[in-house]
C-alpha cells in the first residue's frame, strides 16, 4: 500500500467508532486471522483503516452476531482472501450457516410464543381482578 494511501485511512479509534466494535475487537480480528487483507499502516506503523476494511469488519461482526464460530469466520476470510476459484466453497459455508440461523430463529419464535402466552395470562388475570389465582410456589413451611 502506498504511504500516502495508508496516511489517508482512519485511525483504529475512528474505525472502532464507525464499525461499532471496540479497538480491542479490531486488534483481535486481525490477530485471529479474520481480516481478508492486511490492514494498512502509516509511516509510524499505526493502523489505518479504509472503506473495504470497515465493510469486512461489519461482515465479521454480523456473522458473529448470528452465532457463527470464530473458526468458521476465519475459514470464510481465508476463502475470500484466496480469491477466485472457491466461490462454491464460500456459498456452501454461508448456506450451512443460514440453515443454522433459521433453526435458531424458529426456536426463538417458539420461545417468544410462550412468553406472549404468559403475558396474555397475566394481563387477563390482572384485568379480571383475580391475579391472586396465578400460580406461585408455596413456601416450604406450607408444603405437606
Amino acid at each position: 500500500m502506498a504511504p500516502e494511501r495508508a496516511e489517508a485511512g482512519l485511525t483504529i479509534a475512528e474505525a472502532a467508532r464507525r464499525t461499532g466494535v471496540s479497538v480491542h475487537t479490531l486488534r483481535y480480528y486481525e490477530r485471529a486471522g479474520l481480516v481478508v487483507s492486511p490492514v494498512g499502516r502509516n509511516h509510524a506503523g499505526r493502523r489505518r483503516y479504509h472503506r473495504l476494511d470497515l465493510e469486512w469488519i461489519t461482515v465479521c461482526t454480523r456473522l458473529r452476531a448470528t452465532g457463527m464460530p470464530i473458526r468458521t469466520i476465519r475459514r470464510y476470510a481465508e476463502l475470500v482472501s484466496a480469491g477466485y476459484g472457491n466461490e462454491q466453497d464460500r456459498l456452501a459455508l454461508l448456506e450451512a450457516h443460514r440453515t443454522e440461523v433459521i433453526a435458531k430463529l424458529a426456536e426463538l419464535q417458539e420461545n417468544l410464543q410462550l412468553i406472549d402466552h404468559k403475558i396474555d395470562v397475566y394481563r387477563g388475570r390482572l384485568a379480571a381482578g383475580d391475579a391472586d389465582r396465578l400460580w406461585a410456589p408455596r413456601p416450604p413451611a406450607e408444603m405437606p
